[in-house]
């Protein structure tokens, strides 16, 4: 994470300045800089394609158990919380599902049955 920070930041502040403040090498750090991915890395990148087509063609409403299932049959090996950590750390979260109104039985409540309410506020017959 540190130095994630370094590379971020390295055009504002002197790499040499942001390891000393941060308690790291330089050497470290360039090395971290020009160290190839790793293979879980790799693995990772196939499977966020993987879970994006999925997720796309459900129209952003499959979640983590669904995109899983789906990377299953696309031939991937990997566990639902890969999936799930996958999901978040890529800001794919499902949609809630589209609830309708509510249905109307044609009854009616009991307060349509009280004497409306004139004008003035009183429920006394209005005046003529």
């Amino acid at each position: 994470m540190r130095f994630a920070f370094i590379a971020k930041h390295r055009h504002i502040w002197s790499v040499s300045w942001l390891c000393e403040v941060l308690e790291v090498s330089r050497s470290g750090f360039h090395a971290w800089l020009n160290r190839p991915a790793s293979a879980s890395a790799i693995h990772d990148a196939k499977l966020v394609t993987a879970i994006d087509t999925s997720f796309k063609a459900s129209d952003r409403t499959y979640g983590a158990r669904r995109a899983w299932l789906d990377v299953l049959e696309d031939g991937f090996a990997c566990g639902l919380h890969r999936i799930e950590r996958l999901m978040r750390l890529n800001a794919l979260r499902a949609r809630p599902k589209r609830r309708g109104k509510p249905g109307d039985d044609g009854e009616r409540s009991v307060i349509a049955d009280i004497e409306p309410v004139n004008a003035t506020g009183s429920r006394e017959p209005a005046r003529p």
